[in-house]
């Protein structure tokens, strides 16, 4: 089967069967090669509804949860995008698909850096993939959009705090003008905050 086809596939088959109808997001998920983000050995499973291994004990987001991610924040063409956890940069390509800018923190150097080279294969501008631990703490940059595609190994209520804060959705140094966040971890869970959150303290 050609990938063209195998991708066509994942698209009506399992992505559409989580409830992933928007037309925008599901023209990103044909646009960006996934295969492309997959570490060689597992490029077989490109497009499977599967968690993906990659280096450091991670995994590339199953396409389903990827999708959901994506109709949960659904970033406008002039939007800034702080993404948390850029793993293989598969969900960074998507977003600048969608937005003008994204910037990426990735704890892992290794992931970084291979993120950096598959974006460079595509020729994927304006996608930042920055070294760094989100939890560390920002320049008080502001973004319109922020996706968690990281998970934490122990509950941080920092987290949980940005979400009920307002008018920026901030945390860290890192904020957003209007509260849209959502975030997957390992396909698990997704977190979404795109409604207006009231004044927080």
């Amino acid at each position: 089967m050609q990938l063209a086809d195998t991708r066509e596939q994942m698209i009506e088959q399992q992505v559409r069967a989580w409830d992933v109808l928007d037309e925008r997001v599901l023209a990103v998920l044909r646009q960006v090669p996934r295969e492309l983000f997959t570490p060689d050995t597992q490029r077989y499973v490109a497009y499977a509804d599967v968690e993906v291994p990659l280096a450091q004990g991670q995994h590339m987001l199953r396409p389903s949860v990827v999708g959901r991610l994506l109709q949960a924040l659904l970033p406008a063409a002039a939007e800034q995008v702080l993404e948390i956890g850029a793993g293989s940069g598969f969900v960074s390509a998507c977003l600048r698909v969608m937005a003008s800018r994204v910037t990426s923190l990735e704890l892992y150097p290794e992931l970084a850096e291979a993120a950096r080279r598959n974006l460079a294969l595509l020729g994927m501008r304006d996608v930042a993939v920055v070294d760094a631990d989100a939890l560390a703490g920002g320049r008080g940059e502001r973004y319109d959009v922020i996706a968690m595609t990281a998970s934490l190994p122990l509950y941080d209520e920092r987290f949980e705090h940005a979400q009920h804060r307002r008018p920026a959705v901030r945390d860290r140094g890192y904020a957003t003008g209007d509260g849209r966040a959502a975030g997957a971890a390992h396909g698990r869970r997704l977190l979404r905050r795109a409604e207006p959150v009231r004044d927080g303290d």
